[in-house]
């Protein structure tokens, strides 16, 4: 099975999404902003890779945290932050069976269903 983690409307996302359907693997959607982020998935997914690659640091909603809610990161501040705004999520998530992918890189989701 396999599940896409993200929101609708970001343009990676569509860029992921594409190249599924095209590629013709069916997968399920799951919208954080739809449906919530799950805080024992992140904590998952936090340990299998890493606060510092789950959390989207590049965007615009960290970004816009006061320094001091951006210091002294670590992967419980992470995962409450990613919760409370799933925004702040790497996009997309790709789950396929034991794979977890941060982000969409055609070559690697190449790899990954090749």
């Amino acid at each position: 099975m396999t599940r896409l983690y993200g929101i609708k409307a970001c343009d990676t996302m569509k860029k992921a999404r594409a190249w599924l359907e095209e590629a013709g693997v069916a997968y399920d959607f799951h919208d954080y902003k739809a449906a919530g982020a799950d805080a024992a998935l992140l904590r998952d997914w936090v340990e299998r890779l890493g606060w510092d690659k789950v959390l989207n640091r590049a965007g615009t909603t960290f970004r816009k945290l006061p320094e001091e809610a951006r210091q002294d990161m670590d992967a419980d501040r992470a995962v409450a932050l990613m919760v409370a705004q799933p925004s702040m999520i790497k996009r997309p998530m790709l789950v396929h069976g034991e794979v977890l992918e941060a982000g969409f890189k055609p070559e690697r989701y190449a790899a990954i269903f090749g």
